[in-house]
């Protein structure tokens, strides 16, 4: 990546985030909900036994109801744990009362971690981002975790990641190291990436 271009990615990540801090708190809850919505109405999230999934932070599309319909839905879900190198271990979610926080103000589950390749285990891959091009490179907050996640994950497991409208099919620059995902999840459901056109579902 050239330095116009990672200027490009530091302007537009700066852009998103003070988009995203501006939604009020009343938006964000309804998000959170439709978001829960989109994602189990997703026919490889109905299929998938294990999610790796997240605990939402500050302005970032709230994974609350998510994390909750899952569960009641029989879903074993993992939850990340970041490591002090930035990479992700995985712990089995049992309930909000596993959670406790941890570095950077993140919420992470307190019991037995898996060991980092345990997302690759999972049937569905729930991510999270500022922006996601058509196809599908997705624009993280640069500590590079995701993107080492996404390595681990076999071929053709459904990657999501979770946004607004307006933060689906942007043009993202992209570096070596990025991994894509296969699909966006907003309030207008479920967009398909890197599969032919683009469609909404």
């Amino acid at each position: 990546m050239t330095a116009s271009q990672s200027m490009s990615k530091l302007s537009l990540r700066d852009r998103l985030v003070t988009a995203r801090n501006r939604t009020s708190l009343v938006e964000r809850q309804a998000l959170a909900h439709r978001l829960a919505e989109v994602l189990l109405a997703a026919p490889e999230v109905r299929r998938a036994a294990t999610v790796a999934a997240y605990v939402s932070l500050g302005s970032e599309p709230g994974t609350g109801p998510l994390l909750q319909a899952l569960r009641a839905a029989g879903k074993r879900v993992i939850l990340p744990v970041l490591l002090p190198d930035n990479d992700l271990d995985w712990a089995v979610h049992t309930g909000d009362a596993d959670l406790a926080p941890a570095r950077r103000g993140l919420l992470e589950p307190v019991g037995p971690t898996l060991g980092p390749d345990a997302v690759g285990t999972a049937d569905a891959v729930l991510v999270p981002g500022l922006a996601v091009s058509l196809d599908g490179v997705r624009l993280g907050r640069g500590g590079g975790s995701y993107d080492r996640a996404l390595g681990r994950v076999p071929v053709g497991t459904f990657t999501c990641v979770l946004l607004h409208d307006d933060e689906v099919g942007l043009d993202v620059p992209v570096e070596p190291h990025d991994r894509r995902v296969l699909a966006a999840a907003s309030q207008a459901g479920i967009t398909r990436l890197r599969r032919g056109p683009t469609v909404r579902g």
